[in-house]
């Protein structure tokens, strides 16, 4: 039992970035917009996301607030998301860019940003760059009284993860709410699936586009603040996002293109991410790690059978949009 507890718990912690770049894909791909461009969105949030907190410490010294160093950070790490994304966005929406050529141009990208702004800090301050243990402890520990974490069996799962994991649940949560039952839900929606359908009707393609690419940006920069101030221990690592990105826009199809579903589906996939480390069998480390990426493919060809279009992708995903041809 104790194993199968270490196991969910783990898989819980190891998938919460991926929660957060899978949402913000999916909020972008529900426009339209196909961006590939997720593992250097990640790679800049984790990069800036802790210079945030990493400089403010420095700057305040005895005097810091964990509190403001968590919204520094995830402020720093939401711009660096958004500021890649407006990038594509201007590419692939203003100037009707091939979208899969410039997502694949702004992975590179963003993650060699990441890596300069990393390795720079770290030549900067003569050695690695980390926050003070009592930050680290703000950062990982959970928010719920030791009382509430001690409950037999199930205190563990429910209180004793970082505040990370309650954010991305509420944000997928509303997300989904937001996608399904509002009317800019709706609108978003209609934008992706007939864009001359909703221009017909009134509707700003191209705000909507940006708006919906920015902000998805941005929360998949956020996931790779959250990778590195919890997963990598505060610690700058220039290779350790390395794949997690891809794996976000492979839990997207997992995930049918649907907020809510990215809750668990982040979980199964954190799980097959550190299976190797828990069972040991006769094969290579290589074979789990592809497994996320087999789960995918028979989801996507199970779903492809069904031919049910509430399971399938926006229509006029990855599809430039010209008013001309409407």
């Amino acid at each position: 039992m104790n194993a199968v507890i270490a196991l969910i718990f783990n898989a819980i912690l190891n998938g919460t970035p991926l929660m957060y770049g899978t949402m913000g894909e999916i909020l972008t791909e529900k426009s339209g917009n196909l961006n590939l461009g997720v593992e250097g969105l990640m790679y800049m949030g984790g990069a800036l996301g802790l210079a945030g907190a990493f400089y403010y410490e420095k700057a305040a010294g005895a005097g810091v607030n964990g509190l403001l160093a968590m919204v520094i950070a995830i402020a720093c790490a939401f711009l660096a998301g958004a500021l890649g994304s407006l990038i594509f966005s201007v590419i692939t929406i203003s100037l009707r860019a091939n979208q899969n050529v410039t997502g694949l141009a702004l992975a590179i990208f963003g993650t060699g940003v990441g890596q300069f702004v990393g390795e720079y800090m770290r030549t900067m301050e003569g050695g690695y760059i980390a926050v003070s243990n009592e930050l680290k402890n703000f950062f990982q520990n959970a928010p719920f009284p030791q009382t509430l974490q001690n409950i037999p069996v199930v205190g563990k799962l429910l209180f004793g993860h970082n505040i990370f994991v309650y954010l991305g649940v509420l944000l997928a949560l509303a997300m989904g709410f937001f996608i399904s039952r509002t009317r800019w839900g709706l609108n978003l929606r209609s934008v992706g699936e007939s864009p001359a359908t909703a221009d017909a009707a009134g509707i700003n393609i191209a705000r909507y586009k940006y708006l919906a690419t920015v902000m998805g940006g941005g929360i998949s920069g956020i996931g790779g603040m959250v990778y590195i101030m919890t997963i990598a221990g505060c610690v700058w690592n220039h290779e350790g996002l390395a794949g997690v990105g891809w794996l976000a826009v492979a839990l997207v199809i997992f995930c049918l293109w649907r907020p809510v579903n990215a809750i668990w589906g982040s979980v199964l996939f954190g799980a097959l991410m550190i299976l190797y480390l828990r069972v040991q069998l006769p094969i290579p480390s290589e074979i789990y790690k592809i497994l996320p990426y087999v789960v995918t493919l028979v989801v996507l060809i199970f779903t492809s059978l069904r031919k049910k279009r509430e399971d399938q992708p926006p229509e006029s995903l990855g599809i430039a949009y010209f008013r001309e041809e409407r």
